[in-house]
């Protein structure tokens, strides 16, 4: 039995023209290209089953991205680029209080040796205890400092 049928979704020239240069650009976001792959293969005609089965993923994803482009289309290209049409949107939740400047603080506090004894590396419970104690923020969990430290790090390697 057959679903209901996909809503078509057409593209103008300079849409078609971003969205191939996107997929095709060494730098793009693996992520990001796979999205545009969907809405090209979508504007020619392919069902979402078809699309799905083609690039390997669910048929919700693929209805999902076929939607939302479509939802998007009303804007023009000059407010929202094709790239920003087809990355995540943000996350809802409450901001982060902690600003860049306060974890590269941390960062730089978790490369210095322990004073108090001599160990090797630090625990969460020590970690939040110095930052609290040197002032970097006022209260912070361990699990959220060592998650801090953890982020910091692999971002700067």
């Amino acid at each position: 039995m057959r679903g209901p049928k996909a809503a078509p979704l057409g593209l103008s020239e300079e849409e078609r023209r971003a969205l191939e240069k996107l997929v095709h650009r060494h730098s793009t976001a693996q992520q990001v290209a796979l999205r545009g792959r969907i809405v090209l293969a979508a504007a020619v005609g392919k069902s979402n089953s078809e699309i799905a089965r083609e690039i390997g993923l669910g048929v919700d994803r693929v209805r999902a991205w076929r939607m939302r482009w479509l939802s998007l289309q009303g804007v023009p290209l000059a407010e929202l680029s094709v790239e920003e049409r087809l990355c995540d949107v943000p996350r809802p939740g409450r901001p982060s209080e902690i600003s860049a400047e306060q974890t590269c603080q941390i960062v730089a506090m978790a490369c210095e040796q322990p004073k108090e004894r001599p160990i090797s590396h630090w625990t969460g419970r020590e970690i939040a205890d110095e930052i609290m104690r040197r002032g970097i923020v006022k209260q912070i969990s361990p699990r959220h400092a060592a998650r801090l430290l953890k982020k910091g790090i692999s971002s700067r390697t």
